[in-house]
């Protein structure tokens, strides 16, 4: 049975941003003392870019073990890797170029290719071939790191959408309703597979969509993406600052 959320609830700010760096090295040394390497899916969007410039910061850069880290992106727009809404380039900006990551270990999604569903392919086949995983295992990522749109939609998977309900695929196309529409995604066959799901909110506009999806209230919200997001038998976290969780009721916060 997939476990129940931990929701964490920070002040504004540098307390969430302190938190997150630091529940992301807990989760990686466990990962990194356990299998030798840590397999890490990242997210793109301004609440990640925050986490990733303090993890560059002479504060957190230390404690992390760089070398052994592996990086995966649960998400891209189908634009070049220089593409200003690139997450890749928002991530190589913020993170890989500061801390001089060695580029073998980094897997982007090549979103440039011309056709978007080779590049789907393509990147499955580097999932599969990093983590030693032949069809049909899924491969377990060590943590994946999501954000959650205003729609309910986490990485690019999209309410209604056929990205959500692909169960056979790692990695697919999808077609977001606004903004770059063409998107490559992880499917939820792989992020309900990693040992560790974290997702990062912070804002007062996030604010009902959190209610729905950690306390729906009706069947629509019950299948919203992020709320389909229950990974088995690993570990879910919610990361808020007090802006995000403010219309959680006093069960979920304590």
């Amino acid at each position: 049975m997939p476990t129940q959320p931990e929701v964490r609830i920070l002040r504004d700010g540098p307390a969430w941003v302190h938190e997150a760096c630091e529940c992301l090295r807990d989760i990686c040394h466990q990962a990194a003392r356990s299998r030798g390497r840590v397999l890490v899916a990242l997210s793109g969007g301004s609440t990640p870019q925050a986490l990733y410039r303090s993890l560059a910061s002479p504060e957190w850069k230390e404690r992390f073990d760089w070398d052994r880290m592996v990086f995966f992106f649960g998400d891209e727009r189908c634009v070049p890797p220089n593409h200003p809404e690139s997450n890749y380039a928002m991530t190589e900006a913020a993170l890989f170029s500061p801390l001089g990551i060695n580029p073998e270990k980094i897997h982007r999604m090549k979103g440039e290719l011309d056709e978007a569903g080779r590049a789907a392919q393509d990147y499955e086949q580097t999932l599969r071939d990093v983590t030693n995983s032949p069809t049909p295992v899924v491969p377990q990522l060590d943590v994946i790191l999501l954000g959650l749109g205003d729609d309910g939609h986490t990485a690019s998977l999209f309410p209604g959408t056929g990205a959500l309900f692909d169960r056979t695929h790692l990695v697919t196309v999808s077609r977001s309703p606004k903004g770059i529409a063409s998107r490559l995604t992880l499917t939820l066959g792989v992020i309900n597979r990693a040992s560790v799901v974290l997702f990062l909110v912070a804002g007062r506009g996030k604010a009902p969509m959190v209610r729905s999806v950690l306390e729906p209230q009706t069947e629509t919200e019950r299948a919203l993406p992020a709320a389909l997001v229950r990974p088995d038998p690993g570990r879910l976290i919610w990361l808020l600052d007090e802006s995000a969780g403010a219309a959680l009721s006093r069960r979920l916060t304590g």
